[in-house]
């Protein structure tokens, strides 16, 4: 949904090219090295859903606003270090232009969708 200059994208999981999710709860079935790619693979799912809506990448001024939710157990603390795997991804380390950081939450749930392990909404600013 785009109002304005804003670019707002909901419920985006890691989504691999065979339409199957990673699944799994981290802290019991995942470790934090299979949630960091998980929120990067995340990441581009996002970035090629922004490709499709804008057309080129080189529209999206920045990131404004993320929210990564960890699929994680009870005893579960480093989310900040899953949701890493999209950040780093999104601030150009992971080869892409970087389009920023912008203010980010990094939360524990106890269920996703499709008990998805992660799940990523973003505002971005894109221009004309």
């Amino acid at each position: 949904m785009q109002v304005g200059s804003l670019l707002f994208m909901s419920g985006c999981g890691p989504k691999r090219a065979d339409g199957t999710f990673v699944v799994g709860k981290l802290g019991a079935d995942l470790d934090v090295a299979q949630g960091y790619a998980a929120a990067r693979l995340t990441g581009l799912v996002m970035l090629a859903r922004l490709r499709a809506v804008l057309g080129s990448l080189d529209r999206v001024q920045r990131v404004v606003k993320v929210l990564g939710m960890v699929n994680a157990a009870p005893d579960f603390a480093e989310q900040p270090k899953v949701i890493d795997g999209f950040s780093d991804l999104i601030e150009g380390t992971g080869g892409y232009r970087p389009i920023g950081r912008g203010a980010r939450g990094a939360v524990g749930m106890t269920a996703l969708t499709y008990r998805m392990a992660v799940e990523i909404d973003m505002v971005a600013e894109v221009v004309a």
